[in-house]
């Protein structure tokens, strides 16, 4: 198996190969092998940092200490986080102090420095060869775009090559978290998840990753996996996951493989009217003629479908809606994240509020391009927003909202995201809902074939 971090050129790609026995150096069975400590704190997003050899955990200190560790090897801190770039967030994460104990060391009385103390003995020793993963479920975790942008698409990209062999130490443990994800978790790992802060048990392993690696925004980069995997096998183990199917603990030592989607090609020859789902929203960015739009959905050959999604409605629902949907029609919020449970083929039509044209494109509509589904956005035209009526039509905050937007996210969240209702042209929107009427139809045609590429169309 290849290295953990990734590809050749990467800070740790020349690691020696993963330590694949048990060395009992408590019982004396002889001397261990050096411990490889590595640290890559190259990319914006994340820190990451590789431990082979004698790893072992002390929640009592949230550290993490190496044993028989190179002489002069320094501490290293982590937050397993990946919003490293936004300090104020990343204040609020849990650190991990990762402390190499050198061969000599760990015989003397308890100090200040954790090297000084005694050698941890272990509660719990994992089998050879199965690394611990350690990360956060802090920061943003709570809004769904986050919990999978910033979460559970990173730690695909840092777990899945291990085929389930694998244990998750979380810090910031949230149980409702375990609840709502479970169904993926558990095919990512064969193990028992470990609260770091409140297991007092020392954890030994052969091999510990603290931190996850992330390729952008809902994205898994083929090009940057060991085995080639992509955007595409996170989704097939989401349907595999919501669909019911069982889990790999009550039916194999390993998770089962990575289903493709039910239906990865949309036939409409049988359907006159193509399902539609219209996301909802009820303090912000709320479609202000709502009944005409979905009056508009209905003339233009869809069966729309409203759904007010709420914080306690269940994924398997959410899951079970999409994956039968042709389309999905939403304002820019976290609940177009929900794009992922969709088949390739599929139509998202994101209805982009004013100022927020590079987050909708950025966040959703190059990934749902990645996915396969047919990316369309309507633009909403300044006359359009109720910003317009607060601030007056010709004023900066509508006709330029770069100005706002250079003053910083928070500025830009605070008018754009959170003041701001649209009322839709449900001339210029039809002229969407005849698009995707078009593309669905193609599909169709294709589906005996070669399936239609995804393609990104806007209305302005």
């Amino acid at each position: 198996m290849r290295p953990p971090f990734g590809r050749n050129g990467d800070v740790c790609s020349l690691l020696p190969e993963r330590v694949d026995r048990r060395e009992d150096v408590e019982a004396g069975g002889g001397p261990a092998e050096e411990g490889v400590l590595c640290c890559d704190r190259s990319h914006y997003r994340s820190d990451v940092c590789y431990l082979r050899g004698d790893a072992r955990t002390d929640p009592s200190t949230s550290s993490v200490l190496l044993y028989n560790a190179p002489r002069g090897a320094a501490l290293e801190k982590v937050r397993p986080y990946t919003r490293k770039f936004e300090e104020s967030i990343m204040r609020s994460i849990d650190e991990v102090t990762i402390v190499p104990v050198p061969a000599d060391a760990g015989n003397g009385t308890a100090g200040e420095d954790p090297r000084d103390s005694l050698r941890r003995r272990c509660d719990v020793r994992h089998p050879p060869g199965v690394p611990a993963v350690v990360f956060s479920t802090g920061g943003y975790t709570g809004n769904v775009y986050h919990e999978f942008s910033d979460g559970l698409i990173p730690l695909f990209v840092t777990a899945e090559r291990f085929g389930g062999e694998v244990v998750f130490v979380v810090l910031e443990y949230h149980y409702w978290w375990l609840g709502r994800y479970g169904a993926i978790l558990e095919r990512l790992t064969n193990y028992k998840i470990i609260d770091f802060r409140y297991d007092r048990r020392v954890h030994c392993f052969s091999e510990m990753i603290v931190g996850l690696r992330i390729h952008g925004e809902l994205v898994v980069d083929p090009k940057l996996m060991p085995n080639g995997k992509s955007i595409k096998d996170f989704q097939a183990l989401l349907h595999q996951g919501y669909s019911g199917k069982p889990s790999a603990a009550s039916s194999a030592p390993l998770p089962l493989p990575l289903a493709t989607p039910a239906r990865p090609c949309v036939d409409h020859a049988k359907a006159a009217k193509p399902k539609m789902l219209i996301f909802i929203r009820k303090q912000n960015r709320v479609i202000l003629n709502l009944p005409h739009v979905v009056t508009a959905c209905r003339r233009a050959g869809f069966a729309p479908h409203v759904m007010n999604l709420r914080r306690q409605t269940p994924l398997p629902v959410i899951h079970a809606a999409l994956a039968s949907a042709d389309a999905m029609v939403a304002v820019h919020g976290a609940a177009v994240t929900h794009f992922l449970f969709m088949r390739p083929g599929t139509v998202l039509l994101q209805i982009v509020p004013v100022g927020l044209d590079w987050a909708a494109e950025s966040f959703y509509g190059k990934p749902a391009q990645q996915l396969g589904l047919e990316y369309l956005e309507y633009r909403v035209a300044p006359e359009e927003s109720s910003l317009a009526a607060e601030y007056g039509l010709n004023s900066t905050v509508v006709q330029d909202p770069s100005v706002i937007s250079s003053q910083g996210w928070w500025e830009m969240k605070k008018v754009y995201m959170d003041r701001q209702n649209v009322t839709v042209s449900i001339k210029r929107f039809g002229e969407l809902l005849r698009a995707a009427k078009l593309h669905l139809k193609k599909n169709a045609t294709a589906c005996g074939g070669k399936a239609a590429g995804a393609s990104h169309a806007a209305v302005r």
